[in-house]
C-alpha cells in the first residue's frame, strides 16, 4: 500500500497532474482564443442526452467515454505525428497527403456522434476538412483538452500510462 502512494506521488507524476490541472483550467481560454469560430469553448457535456438517445444505463456510458478518453488521446500522438510527417513533405518538396490525417478524424467522429459529445464533433469534423497544418495542431490540442475534461482521472491514467511505455 504504501508503494503505491509512493509511486503516486513521484516528481513525474506530480508534472503530469499540473499539466492536466493547467489544461482544465486554461482549456476554455485556449478554445475561445484559437478556435473562437467553433463556439465550443464553454461546452459542457450533458450525459443524459446520450443515455436517453441510445438507451443506455449511465455506468455504460461512463464506460465508453472512458474508452472514447482513453482512444482520442493516442489519437492525438498520431495526428501530431501525421501533421510532423506532413511538415517535413513540405520541406522536402512532396505533394501533401492528408488521408491519413481525415481516416483518423472520421473514426474518431463516428465514436463522438453516438456519445453524442458536441464539441468535439464540430473538432473533428473540422479536422476532416482542414489542411492548415497550424489549425490542423489547434484542433488536436482543443481535442485533447475537449477529452480531459470528460474525465480528468482517466485522462491522469492513460496520460501516465503513455508517459511509462514511451520511457521502455
Amino acid at each position: 500500500m504504501n508503494s503505491d502512494i509512493r509511486e503516486k506521488r513521484r516528481p513525474e507524476n506530480a508534472e503530469l497532474r499540473r499539466k492536466i490541472d493547467r489544461l482544465l483550467q486554461d482549456g476554455d481560454t485556449f478554445v475561445k482564443q484559437n478556435l473562437g469560430h467553433l463556439d465550443i469553448a464553454n461546452y459542457n457535456y450533458e450525459i443524459e442526452e446520450a443515455m436517453e438517445e441510445l438507451s443506455l444505463e449511465r455506468e455504460i456510458v461512463l464506460q465508453l467515454i472512458e474508452d472514447y478518453v482513453i482512444q482520442i488521446l493516442k489519437s492525438k500522438i498520431a495526428f501530431y505525428a501525421l501533421i510532423h510527417k506532413l511538415k517535413k513533405d513540405i520541406l522536402e518538396g512532396r505533394a501533401l497527403d492528408y488521408t491519413d490525417i481525415k481516416h483518423l478524424a472520421h473514426k474518431n467522429l463516428g465514436v463522438v456522434r453516438n456519445l453524442r459529445i458536441k464539441d468535439a464533433q464540430k473538432i473533428l469534423e473540422e479536422m476532416m476538412v482542414e489542411e492548415n497544418l497550424d489549425y490542423l495542431r489547434l484542433y488536436a490540442k482543443a481535442l485533447e483538452i475537449s477529452a480531459i475534461k470528460l474525465n480528468p482521472l482517466c485522462a491522469y491514467e492513460t496520460l501516465n500510462l503513455i508517459a511509462v511505455k514511451n520511457s521502455l
